[in-house]
């Protein structure tokens, strides 16, 4: 299995896209349930907890993850980024990143 070397930066709308794969994802987290947590992420999605993982409800995450096929983010690792955060700009870069793949994206 070759290791990736890369975690693209997406949104909700392109889950489907990274299925099994390291992705980054900057969100809101809107609701915390036990070894769940619910980002808005220009749409809604499930990320799995890890032990290590402590979201404040309110407050912007960057969760590194592998997508599951059910669509939701297996945290591998988790940082909160407080309550100040643009997420126009967060969406912009996700933007730029898929529009030049080339320079972003490592397809493995």
């Amino acid at each position: 299995m070759s290791e990736q070397l890369s975690s693209p930066r997406i949104t909700a709308a392109y889950l489907d896209s990274f299925v099994g794969r390291l992705v980054t994802i900057v969100g809101k987290v809107t609701q915390l349930r036990g070894d769940q947590a619910t980002i808005d992420s220009d749409g809604i999605v499930t990320v799995v907890l890890n032990r290590d993982a402590h979201l404040t409800n309110g407050n912007a995450v960057q969760v590194i993850g592998k997508v599951n096929p059910d669509l939701s983010i297996k945290v591998l690792s988790s940082r909160d980024l407080g309550s100040d955060v643009d997420f126009g700009l967060c969406s912009a870069v996700v933007e730029a990143t898929h529009r030049h793949k080339a320079i972003f994206v490592s397809e493995n």
